[in-house]
């Protein structure tokens, strides 16, 4: 069994192409959610069409400030440690038969949940598979606490699933078994919302650019966080701003303070976070996109849409000397990337490759053949 561990839409979003496949491959999976994001969880997982998770860890609002995510994450430690199987149940059906060996669980990205999933799989001797492992900034201490996750998840699994070579030689010194997929799942996700009819009401028929943050870094140092909206207040002098809200940002400019300057700005108009296919609608009219999201980053780069990022550091490349650039909150570099960003676009890539079928062929392998299945590696061998 093919035990998928999720817990934030952002993983859900990258994942959602690799369970279609995994369905479309008759390959049986079980849908672990850690509870980190529930609200809108189900209203996506019935836009991709998939089923629920057939486990919920934590049932209870999104995780969203620091003493949530403590309390949720030591309550989940507690259970693997003390009960893991519990929480794989076909492998624990398995006992005595030989097979278990043979289920695989399956954590993505540099969240907490997949951290939790990685020290599961391992509390539980299963073997742990990491898609989109290999990104890494060099700076353990930003982003925080990503950094950090990632590279504990990159120790804790036993395959590594890396969306480019470069990200592949990052990780190939680790003795793991390491696959390039050649790009991001997030191109397969972003060519199946291509594929759909979108709603478009919610999209100005006005030129207006989006803006959007929520790293950690961000928006819990107060200083930082006034010196990204002054940048957005500065960009709204020449466009108009769609700024989506995600659940914390919004908490911490109510808390700070913070919201009703935003709320004064008539040239920045706050939006609510929107469902994926609506979201996509929207960025891919946008003149440009301002943000310190790495998923918006290679969403951008996919389109073809020009990209500011909103960091002093990335540990992506998607789009870097292309469609994107890495402003390092340079006010220079912002102002010139504003006065023409239409010299950033780019024609569309996504649909071009296919790395979620890359990745399930992988698991289909391992799964059949046990922890002794290869796959395709950094050097694209078997």
């Amino acid at each position: 069994m093919i035990h998928v561990v999720l817990g934030t839409k952002a993983q859900l979003i990258k994942l959602a192409p690799v369970l279609r496949c995994l369905r479309e491959h008759e390959m049986p999976y079980r849908l672990i959610h850690t509870g980190q994001h529930r609200d809108t969880m189900q209203e996506m997982l019935d836009e991709f069409e998939l089923p629920g998770p057939d486990l919920v860890l934590h049932r209870g609002s999104d995780i969203v400030s620091v003493p949530q995510m403590a309390l949720w994450f030591g309550k989940i430690l507690a259970r693997c440690l003390f009960a893991p199987r519990s929480i794989f149940a076909s492998a624990s059906a398995d006992e005595g038969t030989g097979h278990a060996e043979k289920d695989l669980v399956v954590i993505h990205g540099d969240t907490l949940s997949a951290l939790l999933g990685a020290v599961m799989g391992r509390v539980a001797r299963l073997e742990v598979a990491h898609i989109e492992a290999g990104l890494s900034s060099f700076n353990l201490w930003n982003p925080f606490p990503e950094e950090l996750t990632r590279r504990l998840c990159f120790r804790l699994s036993h395959v590594l699933y890396c969306p480019g070579s470069w990200a592949a030689g990052n990780v190939a010194r680790l003795g793991r078994v390491v696959v390039d997929t050649e790009a991001n799942t997030l191109c397969d996700t972003l060519a199946l919302a291509l594929q759909r009819e979108q709603r478009r009401d919610h999209v100005p028929l006005v030129p207006y650019a989006i803006a959007s943050l929520h790293r950690f870094e961000n928006i819990f140092r107060r200083r930082r966080l006034e010196e990204l909206l002054e940048i957005l207040e500065e960009l709204a002098e020449h466009y108009r701003v769609l700024f989506i809200l995600h659940p914390p940002t919004d908490r911490q400019l109510r808390q700070l303070g913070l919201m009703q300057r935003l709320e004064a700005n008539r040239n920045i108009e706050l939006r609510p976070r929107y469902t994926y296919f609506d979201f996509v609608a929207l960025l891919q009219q946008a003149e440009f996109v301002a943000t310190d999201g790495g998923s918006v980053q290679e969403e951008s780069n996919y389109l073809g849409v020009p990209c500011l990022i909103l960091r002093e550091g990335t540990e992506r490349r998607e789009g870097i000397g292309a469609n994107a650039l890495l402003s390092r909150l340079d006010r220079d570099l912002i102002r010139d990337f504003a006065s023409d960003p239409a010299r950033f676009r780019r024609p569309p890539l996504a649909g071009r490759l296919r790395p979620s079928e890359c990745i399930v062929d992988s698991l289909t392998e391992r799964q059949r053949l046990g922890t002794r299945a290869g796959g395709r590696t950094a050097s694209g061998t078997q």
